[in-house]
């Protein structure tokens, strides 16, 4: 057991970024399921609604398109950020030189601006002028596919969860290259000697070995796109329509445009708790693996 004076010292370290977190995360998180309960608009008095706003939840429609909506761009954010880190940390332990180059290259959009990063993407679906990415579907004799990507209502959803699956997947990348370092390289040259290929040496020495990294991954990588805004707000505001609306920019429309706040604290309780679902689910899941 740790001395009087080294729990003391513990307790001192942790007080201030405990309260901090408390004041930033914990204490919203309160207001929020407070306000879920009532009828606000920011001015009048607070009428308590009971179960109403929750009720309503349920059943509009609008609010489950959203839903729906979040679910596909967690997929393709998923897809992106860890199949792509994945993939490229695996290349890089098999790179000799310029690996330093590539991982500062990839980890770049991770720093970026959110508004640079919009306009970026907004440069690179433009249809009139033509961006970058129609004038190459042009060049290779693709002109069939060319198309305003974010006004399409078939397109917009994947072109506004791609720009947040790039900006991520260096963070991933570096994550998943750090733990596939520690891989004992004995083990996987005895495997091969043995007679096992690349499917079966990362199946069954490498992934064993980053397990506990990639569930913390992937638990950021759930976390942080069921909680995505700032781009998908940037590049369309939710349009055309409500094709590429996510729960938390209609959550921020309900709040500060119609300024329903206690619906939107709901949607914000909701938030949380698919939250905690899906990291439950994470954990259960790669810990039923591992056994």
């Amino acid at each position: 057991m740790l001395p009087s004076r080294s729990k003391l010292s513990v307790a001192v370290f942790l007080l201030p970024p405990l309260l901090l977190y408390g004041a930033a995360v914990l204490l919203p998180i309160a207001q929020s399921l407070f306000l879920s309960f009532f009828t606000w608009d920011g001015i009048s008095e607070l009428r308590f609604a009971g179960l109403s706003n929750y009720a309503f939840m349920f059943t509009e429609g609008d609010f489950w398109t959203a839903v729906t909506n979040q679910l596909g761009y967690l997929v393709v954010c998923l897809v992106l950020q860890l199949g792509g880190g994945l993939v490229v940390a695996s290349l890089l332990i098999s790179l000799t030189r310029g690996r330093e180059l590539v991982k500062v290259l990839y980890l770049l959009p991770a720093v970026i601006s959110t508004v640079a990063i919009a306009l970026l993407f907004q440069r690179i679906y433009s249809m009139d002028p033509a961006g970058p990415l129609n004038q190459f579907l042009g060049l290779v004799g693709l002109d069939g596919l060319e198309r305003p990507w974010l006004s399409d209502v078939h397109t917009v959803l994947t072109a506004v969860s791609a720009p947040e699956g790039w900006r991520f997947v260096g963070l991933y990348t570096v994550i998943i290259y750090a733990a596939l370092l520690t891989v004992p390289r004995e083990l996987e040259e005895a495997a091969r000697l043995d007679g096992a290929n690349q499917w079966q040496v990362f199946t069954r020495i490498r992934f064993p070995y980053i397990r506990p990294v990639w569930l913390t991954t992937s638990i950021m990588a759930v976390t942080y796109a069921m909680r995505g805004f700032d781009i998908p707000y940037l590049l369309t505001n939710g349009g055309p329509g409500q094709s590429s609306e996510l729960v938390t920019t209609y959550m921020y429309k309900t709040a500060f445009l119609s300024t329903d706040y206690g619906y939107a604290s709901a949607m914000s309780v909701f938030i949380v708790v698919e939250s905690l679902v899906a990291v439950g689910l994470i954990v259960l899941v790669l810990r039923r693996k591992a056994v």
